[in-house]
């Protein structure tokens, strides 16, 4: 606090101008007042103690990116479901190659385990979507870093989940390029409150 303070109910007064009289100008060794210095200011007419501005509304593009996560959310929960109704194919498959014995149990277990592995990674891959959606709305930077990130592997994961993969793959392009606008960016760097 200084000695000169208008805002200090405690420190002696500065001198009002009378009538007609020009208010003095800081000279030397002196400092115009500074915004944000000091006490803090009180809020406008009208406007709610404690918010500088009113809060943000999500652009189009970030809840268009909101939509993309859920969408990829679902097809992986699709897909874990379409793996663990193939594990009777898989046996056909092996029942269908003639082989007998231990050799064809080794590989039914072996493709029954792929596919569960597969199956498994999906529902993995949702929960860590499921996260991403839920946070979309309050997080920050990170969370469309996250995003970005999860949609690159949606991409790969794509690959391997053929032809479901497909709509992941094309969703998770569409939400790199939505997290990646600058509005959704600007969003996600709004000052919360």
């Amino acid at each position: 606090m200084s000695f000169g303070d208008p805002n200090n109910p405690y420190g002696q007064q500065p001198a009002q101008p009378g009538y007609g009289q020009q208010p003095a100008q800081p000279g030397y060794g002196q400092q115009p007042a500074q915004p944000g210095y000091g006490y803090p200011q009180a809020p406008a007419y009208g406007e709610p103690a404690g918010y500088a501005a009113p809060p943000m509304e999500m652009p189009s593009g970030a809840k268009a990116g909101r939509i993309f996560v859920w969408v990829i959310i679902a097809l992986q929960l699709f897909f874990a479901i379409y793996a663990f109704t193939q594990m009777g194919a898989v046996e056909d498959a092996v029942n269908q190659t003639g082989a007998t014995g231990t050799e064809a149990e080794l590989a039914s277990d072996i493709g029954k385990g792929i596919v569960v592995v597969f199956a498994v990674f999906a529902l993995v891959f949702a929960a860590l979507g499921l996260v991403i959606a839920l946070k979309w709305a309050s997080g920050g930077s990170a969370v469309r870093t996250c995003a970005i990130v999860w949609a690159s592997f949606a991409i790969v994961g794509g690959l391997f989940q053929m032809p479901i993969g497909i709509g992941t793959m094309v969703f998770a392009i569409l939400l790199i390029v939505f997290a990646a606008k600058g509005d959704t960016a600007a969003w996600f760097k709004r000052p919360r409150h």
